[in-house]
C-alpha cells in the first residue's frame, strides 16, 4: 500500500518534498539558480526519449559505437533478462556483472573459483525488480528494460586502484571534471577540477583526496569525445576509464547525485549552477 501511495505522488510534488528534506531548502522550479535545483528542473522538463537509451548500460553501447567508435567500449560477454539465464560454466575467470537500468548494482569477479555466485544472484535479482525512476524521479530511467550485462574485467597493472574520470558537460561543452578514487582503501574520495585540471576548493557528499591526482594522459581526448557525446544536451556527465594507456567509456549520467548532494561551501552550488543555461522550455 505504501508503494502504491508513493507512486501516486506527482513528480513535481515529490521532487519539492524530497528536495526540502535532503537539501534543506525550498525548491525553486520557476527560476532555479543552483546546480542541484537545475537538476530537479531537468528531471521534469528535459525529457528527450533518447535519454532512455543513453542511460541503458547495454543499449548505450550502440550509440557509442556509432558516434565515436567501438574501440572505446569495454567488451560485452553477454546480456541476460535474469540471473538464471547465465551459463556460469562458460564465463571467463574474471568479469564484471551489473544491471543495465540502475546505479550501484555492480559485482566484480577476479577469480571464479572464489566468487560467491549465490550472493551475486541475490543482489542482482533484487536489483532487477526495482525501477530506478521511483527512487528520485530520474525520468531517463523510467522505461529502461531491466537486464544484467556481463563485461570483460579490465585492470591496469600500473595502478593499485583504477580511478573514475567524470567530465561534466554544460550545454554541450565540458566545463569541469572530477575523479573518484580510494574506494577500497580510506573510503571514496571525490575531487573536482576545472577544465585545465586545477583542483577546485569544494566538496560534494564525499571528501576530496589529499593525494596528488595526476591529469590522465588521454585527458584532452576525453574532453574531445565528451563534447561529441554531449552535443545538443543541456547537461550530461560522461564517465571514462584510462586503462594501460587506453581510453574506455563508462556511462552517461544526467542527474549526478540525484541533485541532492550538498556542496561545501554552499556557494559552489550557485557557482556550478551558473554554468548551466536552462532553455525557455514550455512547462506542463
Amino acid at each position: 500500500m505504501k508503494k502504491i501511495i508513493f507512486k501516486m505522488i506527482p513528480d513535481k510534488m515529490f521532487l519539492k518534498m524530497k528536495y526540502r528534506h535532503r537539501v534543506k531548502r525550498k525548491l525553486d522550479l520557476k527560476s532555479p539558480q543552483t546546480f542541484n535545483a537545475k537538476i530537479q528542473w531537468l528531471k521534469l522538463y528535459d525529457r528527450n526519449p533518447k535519454y532512455t537509451m543513453m542511460v541503458d548500460k547495454y543499449e548505450v553501447k550502440k550509440y557509442i559505437e556509432e558516434t565515436i567508435g567501438k574501440q572505446y567500449l569495454i567488451p560485452t560477454i553477454g546480456v541476460y533478462d535474469n540471473f538464471d539465464d547465465i551459463d556460469l560454466e562458460k564465463l571467463p575467470n574474471q568479469f564484471v556483472m551489473k544491471c543495465t537500468h540502475d546505479s550501484g548494482s555492480v559485482v566484480i569477479c577476479k577469480n571464479k573459483k572464489e566468487f560467491d555466485f549465490e550472493k551475486a544472484h541475490k543482489k542482482l535479482s533484487k536489483a532487477l525488480k526495482r525501477n530506478w525512476f521511483w527512487e528520485g524521479r530520474e525520468w531517463a530511467y523510467k522505461n529502461v528494460k531491466p537486464r544484467i550485462i556481463i563485461e570483460k574485467y579490465l585492470e591496469d597493472k600500473n595502478v593499485k586502484e583504477l580511478p573514475d574520470y567524470k567530465i561534466m558537460c554544460f550545454n554541450g561543452e565540458p566545463r569541469m571534471s572530477f575523479t573518484c578514487t580510494e574506494r577500497f582503501n580510506d573510503g571514496l574520495k571525490v575531487t573536482f577540477f576545472d577544465i585545465d585540471w586545477n583542483k577546485l576548493p569544494f566538496e560534494r557528499s564525499h571528501p576530496m583526496s589529499t593525494k596528488e591526482i595526476k591529469k590522465p594522459k588521454n585527458y584532452e581526448k576525453m574532453l574531445e569525445l565528451s563534447r561529441i557525446l554531449a552535443k545538443n544536451i543541456i547537461f550530461v556527465r560522461v564517465d571514462w576509464y584510462e586503462i594501460n594507456g587506453k581510453l574506455y567509456f563508462g556511462e552517461l549520467t544526467f542527474y549526478p547525485g540525484n541533485g541532492y548532494e550538498k556542496f561545501q561551501p554552499e556557494e559552489w552550488d550557485y557557482k556550478v549552477g551558473s554554468m548551466l543555461d536552462i532553455p525557455n522550455i514550455s512547462k506542463k
